[in-house]
């Protein structure tokens, strides 16, 4: 018994508890008989039931599986009410009197077989219901006047601490072409966030040399976009995923009701970000104000002669200027270049300006697309010999980021651990993430054609799992048989643009065999 009681037996005294002659059948009721003739705390009998169920809870042997079929209350969840309050704390250590008051206690069991025990406040009870109760969370945001938002803080909250268990996500690669291996960890198998990249307008104030697509397309109207965001929740939601959306274009501030389809996507509960050109502090102010961004990311082509050449007059001056105004107010900042064969040595240069200006600093090759095919890419048989100087520099540069899956063949060589590759999951497209257009067209990757469907014919989940987009995750039937394949695959949107098959050819920069 010494062993379930230790805080109300260390309260009691054991020479008090061997006064009496017979055992105690139960502890906390012969406490209760008993303290008036020992003075006992009053709080003493409740403390001695709370320490009853932890140890009972701590000997449950239950299955923690999550149910596939969604969320489910911790089967070995007890929910006790008292007539003390306090008696968290004074089990934990941190106090040592009760106080008067009826108190609702959690006890639950971790997957780790540690135990668990919290006062239940009113959101505890709150994601208890929702949960168990199977309530549809839009109705009751709409009931209690609050966004979708916050009752999914709340559920996550439940969600880490275990007292609701969740069902893995479903975003899993096939595991006939995606193996773990020495080299390549689970994690990199599945994904738990999926990325809507949403190019809500053509809209831009620049016209870069090597932009993607300048074609017209006409954005759909804010109506239609708060359709698109439920849904992508519901997407998310199905697939067990958080969901982030990544506003792009052109330029996603040119959007007419940009601020409030901003607004609208917090409300559902997704992260945030922004692919854009530099903007205003007001600006910036009024996002956060909402919600604080995950990133905001620039571009800049090299040095500021090329840059501008390439972005046009005073876009690079204004880009450091603005990164400045990023980290002034807290915002992570990222600086993505397009290698060319014309600034590939200006790099590591640039690398070095950026240092102390930047959260991250990477590049994507130049995909030969749209007004991008007029450029010259990076020259693939030195490709090997660039990623080696790239990976030497980022040692001592802690804003350089790993974002090619090439580097991964490095490390491979090398006989060090790889890392994610361009998404966390080699190449991603159509599996984290996907590329919605201004006009509804949905595609494995923004970087050349790759339709998959259209979100105004069909819902995110049915384009998802589409022969169409099936095809582009499998990727090149070239890098199946690959060690290295779930953290690589190379870029088919490269492989595209050099005129190659994305579906049969290997990516023409690959130097790993």
């Amino acid at each position: 018994m010494n062993a379930d009681y230790p805080r109300s037996l260390a309260i009691l005294g054991q020479d008090l508890l061997a006064r009496d002659k017979e055992a105690p059948l139960n502890f906390a009721d012969w406490l209760a008989n008993h303290l008036a003739d020992f003075q006992l705390p009053p709080f003493l009998p409740d403390l001695a039931r709370l320490e009853e169920l932890v140890a009972e809870v701590g000997r449950l042997d239950l299955d923690l599986a999550p149910s596939p079929e969604g969320s489910m209350v911790n089967p070995t969840l007890r929910l006790a009410q008292f007539s003390w309050q306090n008696l968290v704390p004074i089990l934990a250590g941190r106090a040592e009197e009760g106080e008067p008051g009826e108190q609702l206690v959690l006890i639950w069991r971790l997957a780790s077989g540690a135990v668990r025990y919290k006062n239940a406040g009113p959101r505890d009870l709150l994601a208890l219901k929702l949960v168990e109760e199977h309530v549809e969370l839009a109705q009751v945001a709409r009931e209690h006047q609050v966004t979708l938002a916050y009752l999914d803080r709340i559920l996550e909250r439940a969600e880490q601490e275990e007292y609701i268990l969740v069902p893995a996500t479903t975003l899993s690669r096939d595991p006939s072409v995606f193996k773990a291996n020495d080299f390549i960890s689970a994690k990199h198998l599945s994904s738990s966030t999926f990325t809507l990249q949403w190019h809500i307008t053509q809209a831009c104030d620049l016209h870069c040399k090597h932009c993607y697509d300048r074609t017209s397309r006409q954005a759909v109207d804010f109506e239609q976009g708060l359709a698109i965001l439920d849904d992508f929740r519901a997407f998310c939601r199905e697939h067990h995923v958080c969901g982030q959306v990544t506003f792009t274009g052109g330029n996603p501030l040119l959007y007419p009701r940009f601020s409030e389809l901003y607004q609208a996507a917090s409300e559902r509960g997704f992260q945030l970000a922004i692919l854009g050109n530099p903007t205003s502090p007001a600006v910036l102010a009024e996002l956060q104000a909402v919600q604080p961004l995950e990133f905001y990311q620039v571009s800049l082509e090299g040095l500021a002669g090329h840059n501008d050449h390439i972005r046009g007059p005073g876009h690079f001056q204004r880009s450091i200027d603005f990164l400045a105004v990023l980290q002034e107010m807290g915002i992570y900042s990222m600086v993505m270049l397009t290698l060319t064969r014309a600034n590939q040595n200006q790099v590591l240069a640039l690398a070095e300006i950026l240092k102390d200006k930047v959260d991250l600093f990477n590049f994507n090759r130049l995909a030969l697309v749209g007004e991008g095919a007029q450029l010259l890419s990076a020259p693939t048989e030195s490709y090997e010999e660039f990623l080696e100087r790239y990976e030497e520099a980022s040692l001592s540069n802690p804003c350089m980021g790993r974002k090619d899956n090439h580097l991964n063949a490095l490390f491979a060589r090398q006989g060090n651990a790889s890392f994610g590759g361009c998404t966390g999951y080699g190449c991603g497209a159509a599996f984290n993430f996907v590329s919605l257009l201004a006009e509804g067209e949905v595609h494995a990757c923004r970087k050349f054609p790759s339709f998959i469907g259209n979100i105004c014919d069909n819902t995110l989940a049915e384009i998802y799992h589409s022969p169409a987009a099936r095809k582009y995750r499998s990727g090149s039937q070239a890098c199946r048989a690959c060690e290295i394949r779930a953290v690589c695959g190379g870029c088919l949107a490269v492989t595209h643009g050099m005129g190659l098959d994305v579906f049969t050819d290997k990516d023409p920069y690959c130097f790993f065999s």
